[in-house]
């Protein structure tokens, strides 16, 4: 549908042309199957203790999540903590030794990304929690890893970005080493998953697609790349209607893909009052991604990227509560 009106002269015929463009985007999407699904919480108290004063990836977002998804009573949650023991083998699919060897040498990555004492084990943890959620979704059960550090960041070559190991990458091409044909990654973090398309870019069996503020950092994600990597970059300060319309239309592209597993990026940082982005999205749009997600009717799991606003337990519950079908 094309439009040629200017959403500053017509305000109200540019909100109309929006609202039927999502509608026309949100109609390829079944009906969410009526059974209710317990969701596994894939996380580990030892992963808040480290911090650095003032730094918004704080424990306060694992901690403030774990006591609200406790306190609740809508949900239905079993609780487990990240299996050990990662072998090199796993982590070197998706970067350089020297990655690997950084994360012991005690100097700040950059003038984002500190170095913490023990960071490699933190690191190595949340991945492990990547991979149990590949496990869980291969046995058809829903999962959520709450864990920190995020990983979206993380190149082949590099930590950046708040992220140390890229989580989401290492699950995905473990994945697809033991067996896995068609892959896709769905990241809804506001910021451009560049390390995910570095290090999947042009791999065969897997696809990746990204809806995200842009520019913004890290100032990637402009357009598509690769053969693979479909960005769907969203105007600072765009309309709500317009930012639901670009997640609507990469689901639309994911499914039209056939995967046979779905790898999520679930950052919570496109919300309206995050403070590291100029984005419209309200608890009810995580509501209905989580919906959208159970819909495509595709084994999955989830992984926490951003999010750094007080709101992000009732943001990850909303959340949470679209994937269980409540």
């Amino acid at each position: 549908m094309a439009c040629d009106c200017n959403s500053s002269e017509h305000p109200a015929k540019f909100s109309s042309v929006l609202k039927n463009i999502l509608d026309e985007l949100l109609c390829v999407f079944p009906t969410v199957p009526a059974k209710l699904t317990f969701v596994k919480i894939i996380t580990d108290e030892r992963c808040t203790g480290y911090a650095r004063a003032g730094h918004p990836e704080n424990p306060r977002r694992v901690a403030a999540t774990v006591a609200r998804l406790k306190s609740q009573t809508e949900l239905s949650l079993a609780w487990t903590a990240p299996e050990t023991g990662i072998t090199e083998e796993i982590l070197l699919r998706a970067h350089l030794p020297e990655v690997l060897r950084r994360l012991n040498l005690p100097e700040d990555f950059d003038e984002d990304t500190p170095y913490f004492d023990h960071i490699a084990g933190y690191a190595r943890a949340a991945v492990a929690a990547a991979l149990d959620g590949l496990k869980f979704a291969r046995n058809g059960e829903t999962s959520f890893s709450l864990m920190r550090p995020p990983g979206h960041h993380a190149t082949r070559q590099k930590s950046m970005g708040f992220c140390y190991l890229n989580n989401i990458a290492i699950a995905v091409l473990q994945a697809q080493a033991t067996g896995t044909k068609r892959i896709a990654v769905f990241d809804f973090d506001v910021h451009h998953g560049n390390g995910t398309e570095d290090i999947l870019r042009n791999q065969p069996g897997v696809e990746f697609f990204s809806v995200h503020q842009h520019p913004a950092y890290p100032n990637t994600g402009a357009e598509n790349t690769g053969r693979n990597c479909f960005n769907y970059p969203v105007s600072p300060n765009a309309p709500r209607l317009m930012y639901r319309a670009k997640l609507a239309q990469a689901l639309d592209d994911l499914r039209s893909y056939r995967p046979e597993l779905i790898a999520v990026s679930a950052g919570f940082d496109a919300y309206v009052h995050d403070p590291l982005a100029e984005s419209p999205l309200l608890p009810e749009d995580y509501y209905w991604l989580g919906q959208s997600l159970r819909a495509l009717n595709v084994p999955y799991f989830s992984v926490l990227e951003g999010g750094y606003s007080e709101d992000l337990p009732e943001l990850i519950l909303a959340y949470l509560k679209g994937t269980a079908g409540k």
